[in-house]
C-alpha cells in the first residue's frame, strides 16, 4: 500500500517507500472465490493444519483462513518481500489462525516441518499450491509431491491450481498460448500435464481423486493420500 492507503499492485511496486507493505495480485481478486469455493467443499468440515506453498501476496491466505476458520493456514514462500506482503495482510485481517509467513523451498528434500515456527510434520490436513507449477520447474513440482507423501495426515488433500494440460492436449488454445510464453520467459517453466503429475503422485501413495473445471481455463487437482 502507497502512502495513499491503496495496495500496490504486485509486480508494480516501483520501490516506493510504504507504511503499509501489502501486496496485490489481480489475478488473486480474480479466482479468490472460485478457488474458496472448492476449498470449501473439500475441507470445509475438517479441522486441522493446512500448508500453502507459494502464498505470494498473502491475499489468498487470509480470505480462505477468514471462509475456514477451523483451519490453522501456514504460508509459506522463497521471496522475503512476499512474506513480508503475507504478514501485512495477516496484520491487517486480525485473524487468529493465519501463521507468520516463512521460507519454503518446495523442491528441498527436507522441508523442516515439524521446527519451531512450522506446522506439524506428519498430519497436515491438507497442502495448497495455487499458480507454483506452471512457473517453476518440474523438479517444484517433484518435490511439492513427495513433500504431500511425507507430510499430509492419513486421508489428507494436496490441490494444486493452475494451467493444467491434459492426456498431452491443451484445453484451450489460450493455455497453449501461455505455455509458449512461459518457455520463451524460462524454458524450465511451462503447463503441466495432469496424467504426468498423477503417475507421480501414485509414487508417493497418492491417488488423483478429482479434476476440478475453473474458471479462466484453469483446473484444481485434488490428490488424496493413500487413496482416501
Amino acid at each position: 500500500m502507497d502512502r495513499s492507503g491503496t495496495p500496490i499492485e504486485f509486480g508494480n511496486e516501483g520501490g516506493v517507500v510504504r507504511d503499509d507493505v501489502r501486496l496485490t495480485a489481480p489475478a488473486a481478486g480474480r479466482n479468490q472465490a472460485a478457488i474458496t469455493e472448492v476449498l470449501g467443499r473439500r475441507l470445509g468440515d475438517l479441522a486441522g493444519d493446512v500448508l500453502e506453498v507459494g502464498s505470494g501476496t498473502g491475499q489468498h491466505v487470509v480470505a480462505f483462513a477468514r471462509a475456514l476458520p477451523r483451519l490453522t493456514w501456514w504460508p509459506t514462500d522463497p521471496d522475503p518481500d512476499h512474506r513480508q506482503s503475507i504478514d501485512a495482510w495477516r496484520g491487517h485481517a486480525g485473524l487468529g489462525n493465519v501463521r507468520p509467513a516463512v521460507s519454503l523451498d518446495a523442491a528441498a528434500a527436507d522441508w523442516r516441518l515439524g521446527a519451531p515456527g512450522l506446522p506439524p510434520a506428519d498430519r497436515l490436513v491438507a497442502i495448497l499450491a495455487i499458480n507454483v507449477a506452471h512457473i517453476a520447474p518440474w523438479a517444484v513440482t517433484e518435490g511439492l509431491i513427495r513433500g504431500a507423501g511425507r507430510h499430509l495426515g492419513p486421508g489428507g488433500q494436496l490441490l494444486v491450481y493452475g494451467a493444467f494440460a491434459r492426456d498431452g492436449r491443451h484445453i484451450a488454445a489460450s493455455n497453449a498460448r501461455f505455455d509458449a510464453s512461459l518457455r520463451r520467459q524460462n524454458p524450465a517453466w511451462g503447463v503441466r500435464d495432469t496424467a504426468d503429475v498423477a503417475a507421480l503422485a501414485a509414487e508417493q501413495g497418492l491417488a488423483l481423486a478429482d479434476v476440478v473445471t475453473m474458471p479462466a481455463n484453469n483446473l484444481t487437482l485434488v490428490l488424496t493420500k493413500d487413496g482416501a
